[in-house]
């Protein structure tokens, strides 16, 4: 079942263009994020479907309720949905369990201090009942303000950049505890950010955003695996383009030897032409080789391995190895899967 539902949507500013044409759907319990560079229109997206933005056409359905149409354009308090942004947005006059209890009016006294105890509890901050927003860091305000909207349980969250202000040490827990707890009430949710890591650990779903326009949604795994399109083969980590030659169905040839195709895309008919492929350190190994002309020239430690530096053909190729080649020459070879060609 869609809990979101966008086709065709269009935003202007100023008679510009900012979005247009754009289609997305959410399914019940479904996490989805708007994941791309900053100024792409990830968050104009979301305040689209909050309805925060005036200059707004296309069709937006949440739940059952159609909230832009031709001829509808319900506000944002009509569109029940949980807003959740990068500044707090806590009232300062109100402790932090009145701040959660603030939309709540319709439940008992009782069920309100119990809604309070199980958000505060979920966040780690029983503690903090009483306190009010200044005597809290940005990062626990921000927690509040996840459960605050948690607590009303919307038809959907939309999160902006929510976790940035979160201590780095804890950003990964809370995020795991949110997901939990969204999945074991089969609450929706749309995310945006500018975090792969964010992304990849809080979302079911990933929406990749360019220029104001979704280049592809899939899972973080295939995403990452079979890109649609060069810029999201870049956007998601540095890497090596190579020409390759379609030797048959499943095999390529590369200056690094063979490679093993297992995408989707049938490349029989494209056998003899050339395509490049796209691979990051971790697709490469390294040998030692005192034959060989390539050398490692730089190298770091980055904790759970090395990540190797050396030139081929006037281009950087970075490496992460288990152990050291700092100075050695060494062969390298594709250690990786192939799942996506480009053809230029």
């Amino acid at each position: 079942m869609s809990v979101l539902s966008v086709k065709n949507l269009a935003v202007s500013y100023q008679n510009k263009n900012i979005i247009s044409d754009l289609d997305l759907e959410v399914q019940q319990g479904e996490i989805v994020a708007l994941f791309g560079a900053s100024g792409g229109g990830k968050s104009t997206i979301l305040k689209a479907i909050a309805g925060l933005l005036e200059q707004v056409s296309g069709d937006i359905r949440i739940g059952d309720k159609q909230v832009l149409s031709a001829d509808t354009n319900m506000p944002a308090e009509q569109r029940h949905t949980g807003l959740i942004f990068q500044d707090y947005a806590l009232f300062p006059h109100l402790t932090v369990a009145q701040n959660i209890t603030f939309g709540l009016q319709k439940l008992s006294r009782k069920q309100q201090e119990q809604k309070v105890t199980d958000m505060l509890k979920l966040i780690k901050m029983a503690e903090y009942a009483q306190h009010y927003p200044h005597q809290l860091s940005g990062g626990q305000q921000q927690r509040i303000a996840i459960v605050r909207a948690l607590a009303c349980e919307p038809t959907i969250l939309l999160f902006d950049e929510a976790f940035s202000n979160i201590d780095p040490q804890l950003r990964f827990e809370l995020i795991t505890d949110i997901r939990n707890l969204l999945k074991s009430q089969k609450i929706s949710a749309l995310f945006v950010t500018h975090n792969q890591d964010e992304a990849f650990a809080f979302c079911d779903r990933i929406a990749v955003v360019n220029q104001g326009r979704i280049e592809q949604v899939d899972t973080p795994e295939q995403l990452f695996n079979a890109p649609a399109t060069s810029y999201i083969a870049e956007f998601l980590g540095e890497g090596l383009w190579l020409k390759s030659e379609i030797k048959s169905a499943n095999q390529l040839s590369t200056p690094f030897g063979e490679a093993h195709y297992a995408g989707e895309q049938n490349l029989a008919e494209f056998i003899g032409k050339t395509a490049l492929i796209y691979l990051r350190p971790h697709q490469f190994s390294l040998t030692t080789d005192t034959n060989s002309e390539l050398q490692v020239h730089n190298e770091r430690f980055i904790g759970e391995c090395y990540e190797s530096v050396l030139q081929w053909q006037q281009q950087s190729i970075k490496v992460k190895a288990a152990s050291s080649f700092l100075h050695k020459t060494v062969s390298v070879k594709i250690n990786a899967q192939i799942n996506k060609v480009f053809f230029e």
